[in-house]
């Protein structure tokens, strides 16, 4: 079978358009055709309505304490951004190549394939793993499944290169995330009556203060170490989107809303769970002395470990090894590397291309990133070669 470069495989693999809301099904059968052809045996784990799934393979010998390079296939939504060009195809002007997951991250998925290709071509005596998974646009939801499938079918791997766009640069730790959706049920009455009614929107807002109020006082308090290296150094409570009522004349009978934290990793992401339903409790129950109808619902939607810095740990050792980084990187958003982590393997991100131009209109990433992530590929097939 032809073995494709690294640029045919990205350019391949961002015309499917791998949006969260649609099947990544396509995708998943071209690669797998595609590393079978090439004499490498995959695995799938699909989620529950099938309609998504993860692939996963191992080259080498089989044993353990092999390396897994980690990265998603879904891409976020193109709809409404102004593109200058197709965003499922793959364009190059000024030095970049333009497409949606071009940085995040199908530019590093491109390479890694490319990598598993040619450590099976040529040999390694440490094993290489590929881990894809699914949905981590929408909280990372694919990789616990993924992980969980991975034990047994191959050989338990030691290290965890997650390839999300960090310059090429070793970031060991980032915060974890919680996201709870929240339904305010309310009762509907006149507006010119609303002291006997409840306004789901009104009440939700008292949430929303809340939170407002706690990320004040976090934002006061001294950060310890580890909190000082994160931008912001403290822990941080977000509402993107809310939706409810009827009418302006009618107090809101529902809201919607998705409380969501960023966790700092030395932080339990349970010690804010539950100040958050406290909140919800107190403020349901001034509900039902109005109206016993009234009532709010929450389900915890996703729930992210954030990525501890490891003490001299085994991928961030390796990582360093072969590009030389030796500052220290944390990053404020959430990835699959605490995931990782959490399933008992050293973690650390490492992928080309800047998370500045993530989910963008003109995504894109510059060749020169692009190279540089080959580079790297090319280095860690020579070490894997040792053992």
């Amino acid at each position: 079978m032809q073995v494709f470069s690294p640029l045919e495989l990205m350019a391949k693999l961002v015309s499917f358009p791998t949006v969260s809301r649609d099947s990544n099904l396509p995708l998943v059968d071209w690669v797998e055709e595609y590393l079978t052809g090439h004499g490498i045996a995959c695995h799938r784990h699909y989620r529950e309505d099938n309609q998504q799934a993860a692939l996963f393979a191992h080259v080498g010998p089989e044993i353990a304490g092999g390396v897994v390079l980690s990265g998603h296939t879904d891409v976020v939504p193109v709809d409404g951004q102004p593109w200058a060009s197709d965003p499922f195809s793959v364009v190059e002007r000024d030095g970049k190549y333009f497409g949606r997951g071009t940085c995040d991250m199908k530019g590093f998925d491109a390479l890694a394939i490319w990598a598993l290709v040619e450590a099976h071509r040529t040999g390694v005596r440490r094993p290489l793993q590929i881990a894809l998974s699914y949905d981590e646009e929408v909280g990372c939801t694919g990789a616990p499944p993924m992980i969980q499938a991975m034990q047994g079918p191959l050989p338990k791997a030691s290290a965890v290169i997650v390839g999300e766009p960090s310059m090429m640069q070793a970031v060991t730790g980032h915060k974890g995330g919680l996201g709870i959706s929240t339904h305010v049920q309310g009762f509907e009455v006149h507006s010119s009556l609303q002291h006997t009614g409840v306004n789901a929107v009104m009440e939700a807002a008292r949430m929303i203060q809340w939170v407002n109020e706690v990320n004040e006082e976090k934002m006061g308090c001294t950060p310890d170490e580890l909190a000082a290296m994160f931008e912001p150094p403290w822990t941080l409570g977000h509402i993107g989107t809310i939706e409810g009522g009827t009418a302006n004349n009618i107090t809101a009978k529902d809201c919607h809303f998705v409380m969501g934290y960023r966790v700092l990793p030395s932080e339990d992401k349970n010690d804010y769970l539950k100040g958050y339903l406290d909140k919800v409790a107190e403020v349901e129950r001034a509900m039902q002395a109005v109206h016993p109808e009234a009532r709010i619902e929450t389900e915890t939607q996703f729930d992210v470990p954030g990525l501890q810095p490891e003490n001299d740990g085994e991928a961030e050792t390796l990582v360093r090894r072969i590009t030389g980084d030796n500052g220290t990187h944390v990053v404020s958003y959430g990835t699959e590397a605490g995931q990782f982590q959490e399933a008992g393997y050293s973690a650390v991100i490492c992928g080309p291309g800047s998370i500045e131009q993530a989910h963008q209109p003109d995504e894109y990433i510059t060749k020169e990133q692009f190279e540089a992530g080959h580079q790297f590929m090319r280095d860690l097939l020579d070490v894997l070669k040792v053992g």
